[in-house]
């Protein structure tokens, strides 16, 4: 890959208020996304909505644009590396090398990659860690998917994953509590449904949480998001023969810290 034009981080066309955490020399970088901004669009009318406001190539997994405003400016490319729901918010990753988007790919499915999200939670956890073990099972209908714990079927997955106590509010109603979760597993929904089975459902969950507590929480706060964030991605990784490190930490939203 040639060297990247010169600025080439801050002229990204990033989407509504996402901003560019960090970047390394080898063209790895790391974006914040705030909840309700796509991690990239399915059609051409989402392109206003995604993280960058350019095309994508569903294909290619790669955002492509030329700038308008800078004369002679080449082509410019940017790879997408990790996915986030739309009402999540936090760290997403990306790259302007072909050759690293495939390498680090290949780092995310083998589980190479540390990544702590933060969650507000009704209720009160039991311990101040716990990892927690579940079988995940999956289900399917008309492109919306839906997630059951305690599956013993064929097609239930083994999902881990780490729960720590960060602070809570215990004199609130119903009590409040802010917690960090590291996946150990990747299953679809997994943080969600791991804290609904435990009686500590999401904040703003409108799938897997506490349907009557959201609403309550809503009408006494304004809060209607979901209180998931990804906090902070870290890996090392070796390219072209030199060993790196990489994190890449997004702060908490400020309506997190209103809460607790």
């Amino acid at each position: 890959m040639s060297a990247l034009p010169s600025k080439f981080w801050e002229q990204l066309p990033l989407g509504t208020g996402v901003t560019l955490l960090c970047h390394d020399a080898n063209g790895l970088a790391a974006l914040n996304k705030p909840e309700g901004v796509l991690s990239h669009p399915n059609m051409e009318s989402e392109v206003p909505r995604a993280i960058l406001t350019v095309p994508y190539t569903i294909k290619g997994e790669s955002f492509n644009w030329t700038p308008a405003d800078i004369p002679g400016a080449a082509p410019r490319r940017l790879y997408l590396l990790n996915r986030l729901d739309s009402a999540t918010s936090g760290v997403i990753l990306v790259t302007a090398n072909e050759k690293l988007a495939t390498y680090m790919r290949e780092l995310f499915l083998n589980k190479h990659i540390q990544k702590l999200y933060q969650a507000v939670v009704f209720g009160k956890p039991s311990e101040a860690s716990q990892l927690w073990r579940d079988r995940l099972s999956v289900q399917k209908s008309r492109a919306k998917i839906r997630v059951g714990v305690g599956s013993q079927a064929e097609a239930a997955k083994a999902s881990e994953s780490k729960m720590t106590v960060v602070r809570q509010k215990r004199d609130a109603v119903p009590p409040l509590a802010l917690i960090q979760l590291e996946p150990l597993t990747g299953r679809s929904h997994q943080l969600r449904v791991q804290s609904a089975a435990r009686n500590l459902p999401i904040v703003g969950d409108l799938t897997y949480g506490d349907f009557a507590a959201n609403k309550s929480f809503a009408k006494s706060t304004g809060h209607k998001r979901l209180f998931l964030h990804s906090y902070q991605t870290s890996f090392d990784y070796e390219w072209l023969g030199k060993k790196f490190h990489f994190t890449a930490t997004a702060p908490l939203p400020a309506e997190f810290a209103q809460l607790l």
